[in-house]
């Protein structure tokens, strides 16, 4: 089932990769086409049918003649408000500290979470399942979960029929520590098939169940009698052990395997005001009752089965995978990183943004109640790649930017691609932020999971990491350290103690002939 679930996923990833490839190459390319014929047609961004009165050329140098600022109202702010804020020395200190109390924060919160039971969740409230549920919890608050021991082989079992009569001495006084099996004290919690066979061939003898002869200790004195005379105690509906019909398994005349059945005590605890299963206990109580069954040598062969032991094995599976998924993720967005910024020192800082995104959203996780199971597992894995693109940006654009004033830098990185960033991290939001309202669980996980992602990549990618970059940010990219060609215009050669202009057209000559000498 799992294996088929995998692949089902891994389908509809293939198809999403797909159509997001040929969207952006025909349709996405067709939209580009037609907006460069809206620009030379002078036609308006979002009125394409009303045309300007100037071209764009023309508002551009107007703006310029009269000082108006260049770019967006949010390109406007990053720059002369934003950044200016946060490349203060005090604006500086409180983004460290405030960052550095979101880590503690966030670190320790995340030490509380744990893998818990969310299946409940996924059935709407109000529905005939979630009332029956409700009621079980109501009127049978002790229920715990059945299990069986299962033994195996007509001769293993009649040669270790006294042990299996006595089975209850070894379960018992564990009902207060693993593995949590309740106290054999009734048939409702504990039903075994020898014990009951055994009490009877003592009290009535063998008489109505084939008339076998019997040893010394009431039990019938070889196999075959033994198997024939269980069959007949258990596999009739007017069988005296008929209430054991089920816990037989034969094959015509063939004894197969006995069920022992049990039950845990009822594993449960407090959460956020509620009582749900207690995942760390389950998964102990059913490791540890694995290993009770094993080190009966004398019993073998046998082992444990439950129907809850599946849903028990995803806990313990997410319980072991969750964390390290995060980590290899994280390990493979810091080589990818690497790669394309090409400068340690940026993918390090870059990567620590991620992995001080990831923390806090662990620790607020804890608070707003949501739990480690398959869906937050899921969706913590994929705020990893989200969150990295809010800071890898900043990163990259950082190391296009020459000069040796690292503050100079950052406050062009956030007024090149600042805007860009955050409307990125909002059109992101706004694409889940109708599943805020959802009552499904794994809507209600994902809004709130996407809303931390995006709140916590955009404070570290823009708040952060630039104050990190201002501080220890690495040198330009080899080939951005020289002056941009736009700005050739304004250089001038000293001759002397005199200072002559060179005209701007001679100097991008003179530049495009000594480039055309190297080539």
């Amino acid at each position: 089932m799992l294996i088929l679930v995998v692949l089902r996923g891994s389908s509809f990833l293939f198809q999403s990769v797909f159509f997001l490839w040929l969207f952006s190459a025909i349709f996405f390319t067709a939209c580009l086409v037609f907006d460069e014929r809206r620009q030379i047609e002078n036609r308006r961004e979002c009125f394409c049918c009303l045309t300007r009165k100037k071209n764009k050329d023309e508002e551009e140098e107007e703006r310029q003649t009269e000082d108006v600022p260049e770019g967006s109202f949010m390109m406007t702010y990053f720059r002369n408000v934003h950044g200016k804020a946060i490349l203060w020395g005090p604006g500086k200190v409180m983004v460290l500290l405030l960052f550095g109390f979101l880590l503690v924060f966030g670190a320790y919160s995340a030490t509380l979470l744990e893998v818990e039971d969310t299946q409940r969740e996924f059935i709407p409230t109000g529905t005939s399942l979630s009332d029956y549920f409700d009621a079980s919890d109501e009127l049978f608050p002790d229920a715990g979960i059945d299990f069986f021991f299962v033994f195996e082989g007509a001769s293993n079992i009649y040669q270790s029929r006294n042990e299996l009569a006595r089975l209850d001495e070894r379960v018992s006084g564990l009902s207060n520590k693993p593995p949590y099996i309740a106290e054999p004290n009734s048939e409702e919690v504990f039903r075994n098939v020898m014990a009951g066979f055994h009490d009877y061939l003592i009290e009535n003898g063998s008489g109505a169940i084939g008339n076998v002869t019997l040893d010394e200790e009431s039990w019938p004195t070889n196999e075959q009698d033994f198997v024939n005379s269980l069959q007949a105690y258990t596999q009739t509906e007017t069988a005296p052990g008929s209430r054991f019909r089920r816990d037989c398994s034969f094959s015509f005349s063939e004894l197969e395997a006995i069920n022992v059945a049990s039950e845990y005590v009822r594993l449960t605890k407090e959460s956020n005001g509620r009582t749900i299963d207690d995942a760390d206990k389950q998964i102990d109580a059913m490791d540890l009752t694995r290993d009770l069954v094993q080190s009966w040598t004398d019993l073998q062969s046998a082992f444990v089965y439950s129907d809850q032991y599946v849903t028990i094995e995803g806990f313990k599976v997410i319980s072991q995978e969750f964390f390290r998924n995060i980590f290899m993720a994280i390990g493979a967005v810091a080589v990818i990183v690497l790669i394309t910024v090409a400068s340690p020192l940026a993918a390090a800082l870059i990567t620590f943004c991620v992995v001080g995104c990831i923390v806090e959203i662990l620790g607020f996780m804890y608070h707003l109640g949501i739990v480690i199971d398959s869906v937050s597992a899921v969706m913590l894995v994929l705020a990893v790649g989200l969150s990295v693109d809010y800071s890898a940006h900043i990163g990259h654009n950082f190391m296009t930017k020459p000069g040796d004033d690292r503050d100079e830098r950052v406050m062009q990185t956030l007024s090149d691609v600042g805007a860009a960033v955050m409307n990125g991290a909002i059109t992101t939001f706004l694409a889940v932020a109708i599943l805020l309202m959802s009552e499904s669980y794994v809507f209600w996980v994902l809004s709130r999971m996407f809303l931390l992602t995006v709140l916590f990549g955009v404070a570290n990618g823009l708040l952060l990491l630039p104050v990190l970059l201002s501080m220890i940010g690495p040198k330009a990219f080899e080939h951005h350290k020289e002056l941009p060609n736009e700005d050739l215009a304004d250089e001038s050669v000293r001759e002397g103690d005199e200072e002559t202009e060179i005209p701007a057209d001679e100097i991008m000559k003179g530049k495009e002939e000594l480039e055309g000498d190297k080539n």
